[in-house]
């Protein structure tokens, strides 16, 4: 598990891909997650969620969320996707986002297609189950 007490906090510019994906891979593993926006849209991702379903996790209710200052104290760590949330989040934010910041440099799912999308669902699922297991397992 991650260092400290707290949430996991997965964020990315929309909170429609990526970070959904995150947040519900790590609840499936019992780990205190949630994700968030800098500029969340009005759903998620449809492809995402299909390739979410495959998996036997439905996402489909989930509705994107706009990051607060509260989730960023909140958690313990927080990972970005690797979108630029340094270009669109607010300063204050970013400064107290970057102690605990985990870059994961991931492809954006948007636009894709669903072969293109289960190959970046299966990166998020590998790196989250890393984040379940204690070091040396």
């Amino acid at each position: 598990m991650v260092e400290g007490e707290g949430t996991i906090l997965f964020v990315c510019v929309e909170n429609a891909g990526r970070s959904q994906m995150a947040e519900a891979f790590a609840k499936k593993l019992g780990l205190d997650a949630q994700s968030a926006g800098t500029m969340p849209p009005g759903r998620v991702n449809p492809v995402v969620v299909e390739a979410m379903k495959e998996r036997g996790i439905d996402i489909s209710a989930n509705r994107p969320k706009m990051l607060t200052a509260d989730m960023i104290e909140r958690a313990s760590v927080v990972y970005t996707m690797g979108c630029s949330v340094e270009s669109v989040c607010p300063r204050p934010m970013l400064a107290r986002m970057q102690k605990k910041l985990v870059d994961w440099d991931l492809e954006d799912p948007k636009g894709k297609p669903i072969q293109e999308v289960r190959r970046i669902r299966d990166e998020i699922e590998r790196r989250v189950g890393r984040l379940a297991r204690p070091e040396g397992d």
